[in-house]
């Protein structure tokens, strides 16, 4: 929307020009660790089972209480605008670890090297570059469509901000709290249903999940008629927050795809191929033999994938106006010494300048153009450029409407590898190398995304309590490029810990190679390197002729010695010596993998992938937002349901609140801003928080804990009937009814006359 002088004008919590501490070493420096924390545990997570969660409210959270400390020491009282800039350096991490997640392992899938420096580059220059390309778009995305475009994460991480600025901040935004005081007693009691929810959310998941107390995920199959139909939710706190503060119409759009998959395309599919004797491609498996989760593999992801890349660009020819006059407003900052009409001569509208911005992309473009280790050629740098730009934007305007959890950005980078493989099929391009080339495409504009959509909420973040937008870009530049160096590394001892090197004759004996014509090397690593410190030649095995496809180390006479099986989506996870490895199954490479070889091979399911398209152009043609409904198509119900049931609640306690007095006079805009700042939105606020922290405690009892873990999962499946058993899933709803009452309650208002 472009500027309207009618509407009034925003004012933040922090006054444009009040002076406090903000751009400090110490926000940036502990911004940028929190940040390298969070993005290493969630590496963990997306290679385990391909999701993250949002890192930017429990930075927040983690900055204050760190800050907190410093002051109980004798230090310095930290603002709220330093707050502001550790969480917005640290919350790049996140958004980081999930674009590399769910791309790069597909390098070792198609059989070849996950290099460090390819690593390194894609998420250095995939990071960098979705930022830059969201500065542009701050104004209008951010400032003019404040009222339409929430940001749920950024919205609560502000509250959070707001509910523990200390005195200083308190003052500077004119927030007088005399002890005893209504406001007082208002401002303490907001921060004590913050945290509140924070810990319990916390407290929840770590007992669900790490603790075994009860099942993350309850799930309910039916039988005939509608076999192979199933409902299932994963009953976690930071979800039914998340659906708490986008509100019922955006949770059940999203959930109405979610039932279309779950309700009528699996099912259809199981009745028309139960009879089938034979497999039916892209499937392996007979369809009676399948499972609602393998229907889904083999056929529905491919359909939802079609879906959201047709309405993700639906979004974006709507959007493209929007999309012009946010760089109209951009340039103007270059071509006219006046400001924006909005804020002119703000601290709180001050960008980096967007001639600092195209230097800083064209550099970009040029490193991917000449940097070996992705093996990119002149088009593909074009690509990069092209979509980078084009779902970046989406990412920032879908992450407006439905939170970062709910983003698409998988989604985001399927569609770039289906439009990118098939340029390179009508060039001609069909060889190993560009199977490389497309996937370093692929990752480079999933990263950019995902980055634009996190950079989206920490401004939106910065806009509601007053931090100056150029900080916030400086911060979360550094934190990108930081997190970025160290999840190469860490990608990789993730990978080499689970790498099992199988004697090649167990797997392909007999078979022998002309190693004169190899000019590769490798050695053993981790444990199995103690007991032969060798050099092999390196082949890569692309048939399934005489043994799997693969990396093989091979001897100098040409015979194979050892079959290098990657702890990223590996088969065989007992080494020679009888021992356990950890595998991570890294879902969404897979199917990243699955795109590459389909097309360039040219075996992609077209058929499935067009009725995703048509879902969303019938959507379109009826009048509904087919972008929203779409995710809901290619995420799994369990995800959309509990976002569904939140949002379920928020229009419980809205219809509830709307009748109270107070609420009389107010318009349905008001309203709902009123409802955006109630106390049912904090606490939702505290139970994204709490659960998105969980996932370190997660991801360190699943991968340092082991033995710990394993003991307690024994215990759980003997002896915990909310865990395992015939009537866990039912018993493990009631600690989920627990925190669902308590929003419903927390979030109704008492009548004031």
């Amino acid at each position: 929307m472009p500027y309207d002088p009618r509407r009034p004008v925003f004012k933040p919590y922090i006054p444009a020009d009040a002076v406090l501490p903000e751009f400090t070493l110490r926000a940036l420096l502990m911004g940028v660790v929190l940040g390298m924390v969070f993005g290493a545990s969630s590496l963990y997570l997306v290679l385990k089972v391909g999701l993250t969660v949002s890192a930017s409210i429990p930075v927040a959270v983690i900055a204050i209480t760190l800050f907190g400390l410093v002051k109980k020491a004798g230090g310095r009282d930290s603002s709220i605008l330093e707050n502001s800039i550790t969480q917005t350096a640290g919350s790049a991490g996140e958004s980081l670890a999930f674009g590399l997640g769910v791309t790069m392992p597909a390098i070792l899938i198609l059989g070849f090297d996950l290099e460090i420096s390819r690593v390194m580059l894609v998420g250095v220059l995939g990071g960098l570059l979705g930022i830059l390309m969201m500065i542009p778009m701050r104004r209008t995305m951010i400032v003019d469509q404040h009222h339409e475009l929430k940001y749920p994460e950024g919205t609560a991480c502000a509250e959070v901000l707001k509910a523990a600025a200390t005195e200083p901040s308190r003052a500077a935004a004119g927030e007088v709290r005399i002890e005893g005081s209504h406001e007082a007693k208002l401002a303490k009691r907001r921060a004590q249903i913050i945290f509140g929810g924070f810990g319990l959310g916390l407290l929840y998941k770590v007992a669900s999940i790490s603790l075994k107390g009860w099942k993350d995920t309850s799930n309910f199959e039916f039988g005939a008629p509608l076999k192979a139909g199933s409902v299932g939710a994963e009953i976690s706190p930071e979800l039914l927050g998340v659906g708490y503060i986008i509100g019922p119409r955006i949770a059940f759009t999203m959930a109405a795809g979610g039932v279309l998959s779950y309700l009528l395309l699996i099912p259809m599919i199981k009745f028309f191929g139960d009879a089938l004797t034979v497999p039916v491609a892209p499937g392996t498996m007979l369809i009676k033999d399948m499972t609602p989760n393998d229907i889904r593999s083999a056929y529905v992801l491919y359909i939802g994938a079609g879906a959201v890349a047709a309405g993700g660009l639906i979004s974006l020819a709507r959007a493209l106006p929007t999309i012009w006059n946010g760089l109209k407003g951009g340039l103007a900052g270059v071509l006219s010494s006046r400001a924006a009409p909005l804020a002119a001569g703000l601290r709180t509208d001050q960008d980096i300048p967007i001639k600092w911005v195209v230097i800083g992309c064209l550099a970009i473009i040029a490193v991917i153009s000449f940097a070996t280790p992705l093996h990119m050629n002149f088009l593909g740098a074009l690509l990069i450029l092209v979509f980078g730009f084009l779902f970046s934007t989406v990412s920032s305007r879908l992450t407006g409407e439905v939170g970062s959890s709910s983003n698409p950005i998988s989604g985001m980078a399927v569609a770039t590898l289906l439009f990118t493989c098939l340029i390179f099929l009508a060039m001609g391009w069909t060889g190993g190398q560009y199977y490389v080339t497309a996937l370093s495409v692929g990752a480079i504009v999933c990263i950019a995304a995902s980055n634009a959509g996190t950079t989206s909420q920490d401004l939106k973040t910065g806009y509601l309590v007053g931090s100056t937008p150029r900080y916030q870009q400086y911060a979360i530049l550094a934190g990108a490029l930081a997190s970025a160096l160290i999840l190469g590394p860490i990608l990789l001892k993730l990978n080499d810990a689970g790498t099992v090197y199988v004697p090649a004759a167990q797997v392909a004996p007999g078979l022998t190679v002309d190693a004169t014509k190899l000019t590769a090397t490798g050695q053993l690593q981790g444990p199995q390197a103690a007991s032969d410190h060798n050099t092999y030649k390196v082949w890569h095995k692309t048939d399934t002729v005489g043994g799997p496809a693969g990396k093989y180390f091979v001897a100098p006479d040409g015979t194979l010695a050892y079959l290098v099986d990657p702890g990223i989506n590996g088969q065989h996870s007992t080494r020679p010596d009888g021992s356990e490895v950890k595998k991570y199954d890294a879902p969404k490479a897979v199917l990243m993998s699955y795109i590459i070889k389909g097309i360039l091979d040219q075996q992609l399911p077209w058929t499935l992938v067009l009725f995703g398209v048509m879902i969303a152009v019938v959507l379109e043609m009826a009048g509904i937002g087919a972008l929203t409904f779409s995710v809901g198509v290619y995420l799994p119900l369990v995800s959309t349901l509990p976002i569904a049931v939140g949002g379920a609640i928020r229009w419980l306690v809205d219809r509830r609140n709307n009748q109270l007095p107070q609420y009389a006079s107010l318009n349905d805009e008001e309203r709902q801003a009123a409802g955006d700042r109630s106390s049912g939105t904090l606490l939702a606020s505290g139970y994204i928080a709490g659960g998105a922290l969980a996932g370190i405690v997660i991801a360190i009892t699943a991968g340092v804990l082991t033995d710990f873990d394993s003991k307690l999962s024994k215990w759980a499946e003997a002896a915990n009937p909310f865990f395992a058993g015939a009537s866990s899933d039912w018993l493990s709803l009631i600690p989920y009814a627990g925190i669902m009452f308590l929003l419903y309650w927390v979030g109704r208002e008492k009548p004031q006359r």
